[in-house]
């Protein structure tokens, strides 16, 4: 997959193009992405997707944006795992904010020969959202509008992931991704405390600091070989330890002795345990860890 971070030019041939953030690339993400995918090998056309990077509603409102499902790198990922030719990655910012619609439409649809566009339902695109799909039909686009996905009645939007992920219901969170929500990064060194304590962790680094769930959960974490490691995750503030702290995504594998630092691994979430909270000293948070290990043993136990 060839990613672009800026428009070509002129196009090298002619494509389908699914336009959108795509935040989890959830469920009705992917029906887009299949669609895509479909029609674009139906008209000989390679299968491309346009994204924002960063995401809009961060460009206009940085401190009450809401929090991210995915980096770019995992949408990355996905966008190759269901058979994306090549990413548009177009810096959103104060030009691509003013571009009017019909300038949307002649200098980026155009330049890069989208004969096939699809999008969701609610696509907007222009300065102040004039364009939508009447627009891009009536200047002789062949647009395909893809229909919301609903999952036992409930449209899914990343708006309700958001707030599945934050009411610690992970399963419905799930249910709505198509897959277990998840969170990546590279191991990086950490003030070792946890070793310490007797519970050895893997820092993970996030590239954003407002994560959609905060607590101790249940995890798998692959990317380290064929398997996926089971252990215990707490994402949150650590204010235990700590004064208005960096959210920080720490890891401790079962039965686990590997030196890990620097691989790129995922978290795989699978059942949240408890919140996070504040310990009067640290023997009282090492016997927390003590129960929150044997509470993720035995949801293992019980999940084979």
């Amino acid at each position: 997959m060839q990613v672009f971070r800026h428009i070509p030019s002129q196009s090298s041939a002619p494509i389908a193009l699914a336009i959108g953030n795509f935040d989890g690339v959830h469920l009705g993400h992917r029906a887009i992405l299949e669609s895509l995918r479909s029609r674009a090998s139906n008209h000989g056309l390679e299968p491309c997707v346009m994204t924002f990077e960063p995401h809009p509603r961060e460009f206009f409102s940085p401190t009450t944006a809401p929090a991210r499902l995915t980096s770019l790198r995992e949408k990355l990922e996905m966008f190759e795992e269901a058979g994306v030719a090549r990413v548009y990655l177009s810096r959103f910012d104060h030009k691509l904010a003013s571009m009017s619609a019909q300038a949307f439409m002649d200098d980026i649809l155009r330049r890069l020969d989208a004969r096939l566009i699809l999008v969701g339902a609610d696509f907007r695109f222009g300065a102040d959202r004039v364009g939508g799909i009447p627009l891009l039909r009536d200047a002789g686009f062949d647009v395909e509008s893809v229909p919301d996905l609903t999952v036992k009645g409930e449209r899914v939007s990343s708006t309700a992931i958001r707030k599945a992920l934050a009411d610690g219901d992970l399963e419905h969170a799930a249910a709505l991704l198509g897959r277990p929500y998840s969170l990546s990064g590279h191991v990086t060194h950490g003030d070792k405390l946890g070793r310490v304590l007797g519970y050895p962790t893997a820092n993970i680094h996030m590239l954003h600091d407002r994560p959609p769930l905060f607590g101790v959960y249940a995890v798998k974490l692959s990317g380290i070989g064929d398997v996926a490691f089971p252990g215990v995750a707490s994402l949150g503030v650590r204010p235990t330890m700590k004064i208005n702290g960096r959210p920080t995504l720490e890891v401790h594998l079962f039965d686990f002795n590997q030196d890990i630092y620097g691989c790129h691994v995922h978290v795989i979430f699978l059942k949240k345990l408890r919140d996070e909270e504040k310990f009067p000293d640290l023997e009282a948070l090492k016997r927390q860890m003590a129960i929150d290990e044997e509470m993720a043993r035995d949801y293992f136990k019980n999940e084979t």
